[in-house]
């Protein structure tokens, strides 16, 4: 169904890619810490939803690619390598500052704008897009069927946002605390930018 050497690299680095504060994180942190964690799910459950239609829309113009133009995945597979090593090293060069903004406290607490606020949130991040199509294709063996592969590799996906949510929403000020000090996410994003840099080599040589 899948290739497990190509899934046990995937696995860790879609997780220090979801752990890592971002958007996603830090509205789920403030969330957390101002209205609760029970509320805050609902947040989540839109967040998953936008990042599921993005992982998605992005897999099926890979598997467009893979069945009209093999030697086009091929490129595309370099170009996600060559984009791993690119957010690698700006995650070693970045100066690790984990940015919150005040008007998410005055977001609605009402489940409605809460589920929006978080789909809105994954889908409007071109970022996220970008990464989806870089990120895909190079775990992706063109000798298994591609269905099994794509779906499991869509449910890590869900999974690891939905672990690393719950973890910041439930940290709440604890984790805005340990965060918000630089060396603290200078660390975190060395750690990360370490392993997509790996991961870009071993992709960029197999």
């Amino acid at each position: 169904m899948i290739d497990f050497t190509l899934l046990s690299l995937f696995i860790p680095t879609f997780f220090m890619v979801s752990i890592t504060p971002g958007m996603c994180m830090t509205l789920a942190m403030s969330l957390g810490i101002t209205i609760g964690v029970r509320k805050t799910f609902w947040m989540m459950y839109g967040e998953l939803l936008g990042v599921a239609a993005v992982a998605v829309a992005s897999v099926l113009g890979v598997a467009t690619i893979m069945t009209t133009w093999p030697q086009l995945f091929q490129g595309f597979k370099i170009l996600g390598a060559l984009y791993l090593l690119y957010v690698g090293i700006n995650m070693w060069r970045a100066k690790g500052k984990l940015a919150t903004d005040s008007n998410q406290h005055l977001q609605s607490i009402k489940k409605r704008s809460l589920f929006q606020q978080g789909f809105f949130t994954a889908i409007a991040n071109p970022k996220g897009w970008a990464f989806m199509i870089s990120l895909l294709p190079p775990f992706i063996s063109q000798t298994l069927p591609l269905a099994p592969q794509l779906s499991i590799l869509v449910a890590v996906i869900l999974m690891s946002e939905f672990i690393c949510m719950t973890i910041y929403a439930t940290g709440g000020k604890t984790i805005g605390k340990v965060l918000t000090k630089r060396n603290n996410v200078q660390l975190l994003n060395k750690i990360s930018g370490s392993l997509m840099i790996l991961v870009a080599i071993w992709l960029a040589t197999s």
